[in-house]
C-alpha cells in the first residue's frame, strides 16, 4: 500500500500535465493561466515537505499516512469535477499540501517498519520498481485517458488507487505506541522554512515564465536565501528543532542529498525534451510517447533491483553513485546526436537504456544512504529531505534548462534567416542538444562530488537497507 500511495504522487506529476491542453479548452483558461495548474501543486508540495515529514514524526506514521492519502484523494476528486479554472487550481494546491505529507511519510514507513534485512530488500525492491516506473506509467496512462476517455480521469485515477491503499493501510499498517515525551512543534522553524521554500520554488517558476532578469524572480530567490540562513541559525538554538542539523551534517547523508539534488536537475532534460522530440519532431502521439520510455524504465527497475540487493552492500555509494552519474552523462551525450532524420530504435533507444542504467545506480545508493542510521524520531523529516532535494532540483532544472533551450532556439533562428518551418524545426533540435549538454555537465559534476564526499565503504555486517528510488518528481510540460 505504501508503493501504491507513492505511485499516486508520481503519476500526478505527469498525467495532469498531459491533460492540460484538453482541460484548458473545456474550462476556457488562457495559456498564461495554464502554468498555474502545475505551479500551484509545486508550490504547496515543495514548501510544505519538511513540515509534512516532521508531522509524521509527531503524530505517528499510520495517522499521517491515512491523512495524506485521504486528503490527496479528496482533492483529486474535486479537481476532476472542476467547473472553473479557480476550482482546478485550488484543488491542485490542496493536492500538493497533502502530497507533502504523503510522500515523506511513505518513505519513513518503509524506513522504520521493515527490520529484517531480507524482508527490507524485498519490500523496498517492490517499492522502487513501482516508484521508478511511475513517470513512464504516467505518460502512458495520461495519454490513454486524455485521448480515449476524458481528461478528468487523469485526476480521478488517484481515487481508484487510494481506495486500495487506504484498505491496505488500515489492515496492515500498525499503530506504533509512542514512548517518551512527545516533542513540541517548532513553530518559528516551520514558518521560516515553509516561506523560504515557497519563495524558492516560486522564484524558479517565475524564471521559467518571466525570464531570469525578472525582479520578481530574483526578489523571491533573495528572500528565500535570507530565510534559509535564518532557519539554519534558529535550528542551532531551538530546543525542539524542526530539522535537527545532525541529519544533514553527517558526511554520507550530505553527499546523498547532494547527489539526489544534482541528479534531479539533470534528469529533467530527459523527460521534458525527449517528450518534445518524440511528439514534435518524430510526431509520436501521447500513448506512443509513453511506450517509448518503457524500455528505459525497465532497465532502471532492473538496475535498481541489482543495486539494492547486490551492489550497495558490497561496494557502497562511493563507487556506485559516481558510476551511475557517468552512465547518465553518457546517455545524455548520446542524445545530443539526435536529428530530425533520426529513428527511435537506432538512435534514441540506446541513449535511453544507458540513462535508465545510470539512474537505477544513482538513486538506490543515494536514498539508502540518506535515510540510513537516522533515529526513528526524525525519520519523517529525513525522508522529507529526500523529496525536498528532488522537488528543488526539478524546479531548478525546469527554469534553467527551459531558459537555455529557448535562448538556443532563438539564436539558431536569428542566424538562419529567413525563418521557415524547416528552420524552426532544426532550431528545436539545436535547443534540445544544449539542454542535454548542460544536463550531462551536471551529472559529471555530481560524479566528482559524490566520489569526494561519500566515505569509503567498509565491508562488514550487512546493515538493513533503506528504500530505493523515491520517485523522481517530473515536471513534464505538454509540447502542444
Amino acid at each position: 500500500m505504501v508503493a501504491l500511495a507513492q505511485l499516486m504522487v508520481v503519476l500526478d506529476s505527469t498525467v495532469v500535465n498531459i491533460a492540460l491542453p484538453t482541460a484548458q479548452a473545456e474550462l476556457g483558461f488562457t495559456d498564461g493561466q495554464r502554468q498555474w495548474v502545475v505551479t500551484a501543486y509545486s508550490l504547496a508540495f515543495g514548501s510544505l515537505l519538511l513540515v509534512g515529514g516532521r508531522l509524521s514524526d509527531l503524530i505517528g506514521r499510520r495517522r499521517a499516512f491515512l491523512i495524506g492519502l485521504i486528503g490527496f484523494a479528496s482533492a483529486s476528486a474535486v479537481g476532476g469535477a472542476s467547473v472553473s479554472f479557480g476550482m482546478l487550481v485550488s484543488a491542485r494546491a490542496v493536492q500538493g499540501s497533502f502530497a507533502a505529507i504523503l510522500a515523506p511519510t511513505a518513505l519513513a514507513v518503509l524506513t522504520t517498519t521493515f527490520t529484517i534485512p531480507k524482508e527490507r530488500s524485498r519490500a523496498f525492491g517492490v517499492f522502487g520498481a513501482i516508484a521508478g516506473a511511475g513517470g513512464a506509467i504516467g505518460l502512458l496512462v495520461g495519454g490513454f485517458l486524455t485521448q480515449d476517455v476524458n481528461w478528468r480521469w487523469n485526476l480521478y485515477i488517484n481515487d481508484v488507487i487510494a481506495v486500495f491503499a487506504v484498505i491496505g493501510a488500515i489492515v496492515f499498517l500498525g499503530s506504533a505506541a509512542r514512548t517518551g515525551v512527545r516533542p513540541r512543534i517548532d513553530i518559528i522553524g516551520t514558518v521560516l522554512v515553509s516561506v523560504a521554500l515557497f519563495c524558492l520554488v516560486f522564484g524558479f517558476s517565475s524564471a521559467e515564465s518571466a525570464g531570469w532578469d525578472s525582479p520578481l524572480c530574483w526578489g523571491m530567490l533573495t528572500v528565500s536565501g535570507i530565510l534559509l540562513v535564518v532557519f539554519v541559525l534558529w535550528q542551532r538554538r531551538s530546543t525542539h528543532p524542526l530539522l535537527p542539523l545532525s541529519v544533514v551534517l553527517d558526511r554520507n547523508r550530505g553527499a546523498a542529498y547532494s547527489s539526489i539534488f544534482i541528479a534531479n536537475i539533470g534528469i529533467f532534460a530527459v523527460f521534458l525534451f525527449v517528450t518534445y522530440y518524440l511528439q514534435v519532431s518524430l510526431k509520436f502521439d501521447p500513448i506512443a510517447t509513453g511506450l517509448a520510455f518503457l524500455p528505459m524504465i525497465a532497465v532502471l527497475v532492473l538496475a535498481s533491483q541489482l543495486s539494492t540487493n547486490i551492489f550497495v552492500p558490497r561496494v557502497g555509494p562511493k563507487v556506485l553513485v559516481p558510476i551511475g552519474m557517468l552512465c547518465a552523462a553518457t546517455g545524455l551525450v548520446l542524445l545530443t546526436r539526435l536529428q530530425l532524420t533520426s529513428t527511435y530504435a537506432a538512435d534514441l533507444l540506446p541513449a535511453l537504456l544507458v540513462l535508465g542504467l545510470g539512474i537505477g545506480l544513482i538513486m538506490p545508493a543515494s536514498i539508502q544512504t540518506a535515510t540510513l542510521g537516522v533515529d526513528k524520531q526524525v525519520a519523517g523529516v529525513a525522508s522529507a529531505l529526500v523529496n525536498t532535494s528532488q522537488q528543488i532540483g526539478g524546479s531548478i532544472g525546469t527554469a534553467l534548462l527551459n531558459t537555455l533551450a529557448a535562448t538556443a532556439a532563438a539564436s539558431y533562428v536569428a542566424t538562419h534567416l529567413p525563418a521557415s518551418a524547416a528552420v524552426e524545426a532544426q532550431a528545436a533540435i539545436a535547443s534540445y542538444a544544449v539542454a542535454y549538454w548542460v544536463s550531462a555537465a551536471f551529472f559529471v559534476f555530481g560524479a566528482m562530488l559524490a566520489a569526494l564526499l561519500f566515505r569509503r565503504h567498509r565491508r562488514g555486517p550487512v546493515i538493513p537497507a533503506a528504500p530505493i528510488a523515491a520517485p523522481i518528481q517530473l515536471h513534464i510540460v505538454d509540447p502542444h
